[in-house]
């Protein structure tokens, strides 16, 4: 018999890397304070006492933590760095971009590259300037990286399990603002969910809004207050993302609205219309809409509650789409 805990996403995040650790024991975590102190949000709690040198604290040197990595997997081992905040993961950018996400073509498939990059993304904590990015495109845009960001803890434990069983090098994007914001039930034992499918939350005919991340939350209250028959479509992985079940949902409801936390544009938002209407133009009611951030760097933390996509914002573009 399965049995479930009721814990929040940072919990779910660590009971993930406990079992991953567990199971593979060329699994080795590196990163600034991930040891004896658990990590900054305490993702890594206990895991020090359970493993020793294999939950590694490092130097405060980004380039370095991820530079590190890229040889560890190299070398047959599977790292799993965390950068305390992905603003601080640029100073690595290079190694991600010049290095893991081209080994697997650079060696025509003989080197693939296995390792886990997990950082803090996303406002909403009135956290201070670089720690509340949404970087999530900058990853997209380059082949070879595969990204996730989950709204949940289910989901959250499920693909860091999948990736951990994946060979390819993997940036796990965590909401800073979900980390403890609710408590789901969790299964003890490990288990997967699938990378590169997305998930219907709720089913509808009238209308898609697809999000993904700390909007998620948002969208269902907008719906629940619109009282509108939408199809909610949680993405879970950025990159690639579930094209077919995207196209699928847009012919059926003829109306769709794109909802994410980063800046407008050249986003996530920008891609999936321009599938959808590479695809499905004739089939759709209405113009796409995007709701998301003002195309601007993230604000100082009295300002972010007018910068971040909110309800009423969402429930705006639901009138004006269904007026259509």
């Amino acid at each position: 018999m399965v049995k479930n805990m009721m814990i929040n996403m940072v919990s779910a995040i660590n009971n993930a890397l406990d079992l991953i650790l567990a199971e593979n024991d060329k699994a080795i975590i590196l990163g600034e304070d991930v040891g004896k102190d658990g990590g900054v949000f305490r993702a890594t709690d206990g895991l020090y006492a359970k493993y020793g040198d294999r939950v590694l604290d490092t130097p405060l040197a980004e380039s370095a933590i991820l530079g590190s990595s890229i040889g560890m997997s190299l070398g047959g081992m599977f790292p799993i760095p965390e950068i305390q905040f992905a603003g601080f993961m640029l100073l690595g950018f290079s190694q991600l971009i010049n290095h893991a996400s081209r080994y697997r073509t650079r060696t025509r498939s003989a080197m693939p590259l296995k390792m886990i990059v997990r950082t803090p993304v996303s406002g909403g904590v009135r956290a201070l300037e670089h720690h509340s990015d949404n970087p999530e495109t900058f990853y997209s845009h380059i082949g070879g990286l595969i990204v996730v960001e989950p709204s949940n803890p289910y989901d959250a434990k499920g693909l860091l399990i999948k990736a951990s069983h994946m060979n390819d090098p993997i940036i796990f994007l965590e909401p800073t603002k979900l980390y403890r914001l609710f408590k789901q039930e969790v299964p003890e034992e490990s288990y997967e969910v699938p990378i590169g499918k997305a998930n219907i939350i709720r089913a509808g005919n009238d209308l898609t809004i697809i999000t993904y991340g700390t909007m998620v939350e948002a969208v269902k209250k907008a719906v629940d207050a619109k009282k509108v028959d939408a199809e909610i479509i949680d993405l879970r992985t950025i990159n690639p993302f579930d094209e077919n079940l995207i196209i699928e949902s847009a012919k059926k409801t003829g109306r769709v609205i794109i909802v994410h936390e980063a800046s407008l544009s050249f986003g996530v938002g920008a891609e999936i219309s321009a599938r959808i209407a590479e695809k499905a133009m004739f089939e759709l009611n209405a113009p796409i809409l995007r709701v998301a951030s003002p195309s601007l760097p993230y604000p100082f933390p009295g300002y972010e509650d007018y910068y971040i996509p909110n309800e009423k914002k969402i429930i705006e573009a639901i009138n004006k789409i269904m007026s259509v």
